[in-house]
């Protein structure tokens, strides 16, 4: 079974880490079953944040009265912005999931580095709750290479949460290194690009080639769960054949691509853009089908309503050019639609 040692903090994670996002949209029983099923099978580290709706009590539901709290590792996060706010989520956190501590407590994507002294006193407050036993390490999720670099640098925290898959740059390897050079835990989320890679046996091996960096995967259906579950025992190596499903996607991909992070919403006319800016992507790599219904349709003619107010490029981490993302992704779709171009 292959782990991961997250940096100082002694967590030593199975290579699987589960990401409890998408399961805010299953029901409580299949969440239930799906969480306790990846216990089952091997997988330790269990990702949420307390801004994913009701994410957090189904954890709390699936594990709360098994006895196994010393089994297994919980990070969550805060998107506080004051202590009176960090302490009612971490309260509700706790609460939630029914727990008296959280392994990892970390500031939600913040859009500074808290730092003791800095006169927000929300530093201070990881500092306390740790002092109490209430949390374990004090830690930083974030999709800014700026902000995340200054985190990794600073020496207060002890794991960061960063976008990393086999479409990062040399930027994002920077990160990894970096987090080794200074004993850090490094978190790969995003592994599959946001649904753009759809092979997870390419995913999993180009991660595995860095041994500091746990990738937890976002999983919502049972199907997805089994086939990482597949890997603790036989485990994908970067092959020829991986190497060359790997390339394609390089040369398909890389580039101005939205990661489907979510930070630029809301839009200001109502435009769903984590899909519609990535389309040309998703429509060419999934079933078709549901992306061409009537409904679908009449999402993507939302962007004709772009007013190119630019709130969204404001708050982009990757600094795109969405409006023009939107009207190419749009321009190729109609294509689609009208069948100029075939995507079989």
């Amino acid at each position: 079974m292959q782990t991961v040692t997250l940096g100082s903090t002694g967590i030593v994670a199975q290579r699987n880490g589960f990401g409890a996002l998408p399961i805010q949209r299953d029901d409580t029983a299949t969440a239930v079953r799906l969480l306790r099923k990846a216990y089952e099978n091997g997988i330790n580290y269990y990702d949420t944040a307390r801004g994913y709706t009701d994410s957090e009590e189904k954890i709390g539901a699936a594990f709360g009265e098994m006895g196994i709290r010393d089994k297994i590792y919980i990070a969550t996060k805060t998107h506080a912005a004051t202590p009176d706010e960090f302490w009612r989520d971490l309260e509700t956190s706790l609460r939630n999931m029914k727990t008296d501590y959280i392994d990892i407590y970390q500031f939600h994507n913040p859009r500074r580095i808290y730092r003791p002294g800095d006169g927000t006193g929300m530093y201070e407050a990881m500092l306390e709750a740790k002092k109490k036993g209430m949390i374990r390490h004090i830690a930083l999720t974030n999709h800014s290479l700026k902000l995340a670099e200054e985190g990794i640098l600073s020496g207060l925290y002890e794991t960061l949460q960063f976008p990393f898959s086999y479409l990062s740059g040399e930027q994002e390897l920077r990160l990894v290194r970096l987090c080794r050079e200074h004993n850090m835990g490094f978190i790969a989320m995003k592994g599959l690009a946001g649904g753009l890679i759809t092979n997870s046996a390419a995913a999993y091996a180009a991660i595995a080639e860095h041994d500091n960096v746990l990738p937890i995967w976002g999983v919502q259906r049972e199907y997805e769960l089994d086939e990482f579950l597949s890997y603790i025992h036989n485990p994908p190596v970067l092959n020829d054949e991986l190497r060359a499903v790997i390339d394609r996607d390089r040369r398909e991909l890389i580039g101005d691509f939205c990661r489907a992070c979510g930070y630029c919403q809301p839009c200001t006319v109502g435009i769903d853009i984590s899909n519609a800016a990535r389309m040309s992507q998703l429509i060419r790599r999934s079933p078709s089908a549901p992306l061409l219904t009537q409904e679908q349709q009449d999402k993507m003619k939302k962007i004709d309503d772009c007013v190119d107010c630019r709130a969204c490029v404001s708050r982009c981490p990757y600094e795109l050019d969405i409006p023009a993302l939107l009207r190419k992704s749009y321009e190729d779709y109609k294509k689609i639609v009208a069948g100029e171009v075939n995507i079989r």
